[in-house]
């Protein structure tokens, strides 16, 4: 079973930027998807975006695509979520979870809804604001 761990939130000023990691315990097979979700005081968890184990494919929810940017780095195990220009409404817990599947329609990967993910990290608070 595969263990994640967030780190890299903090306090970020509106227009800034701020990158946060997703370190993977265990071997990441290539199908795997790895996605981000967050969740905002008082709000439901929501999905920000996916990144298969290859490393090669992404998707983004709409309110985050050309801002915040999923990354993989297999030497380091690690996926990253780079957030750039953030806004005062991307305060939120952010967590990685893992699903043991991809799903491509027409080449997409498909990120899902978080009932289909496997396991969770604890989860890293960001606050943007100035």
């Amino acid at each position: 079973q595969l263990q994640l761990v967030e780190s890299g939130g903090g306090l970020v000023q509106p227009g800034g930027s701020l990158q946060l990691s997703c370190k993977i315990f265990g071997s990441l097979p290539d199908y795997y998807t790895i996605a981000w979700f967050r969740q905002a005081p008082g709000k439901e968890r929501e999905g920000v975006g996916c990144i298969n184990g290859a490393g090669i494919s992404t998707n983004y929810e709409d309110f985050v695509k050309g801002r915040f940017t999923i990354s993989r780095d297999r030497t380091k195990n690690m996926v990253y979520l780079q957030l750039s220009s953030p806004k005062p409404e991307d305060t939120a817990t952010y967590y990685c979870a893992f699903r043991s599947l991809q799903r491509l329609i027409y080449g997409t990967l498909q990120c899902g809804t978080e009932g289909e993910y496997d396991g969770w990290g604890q989860g890293t608070r960001v606050t943007v604001s100035s």
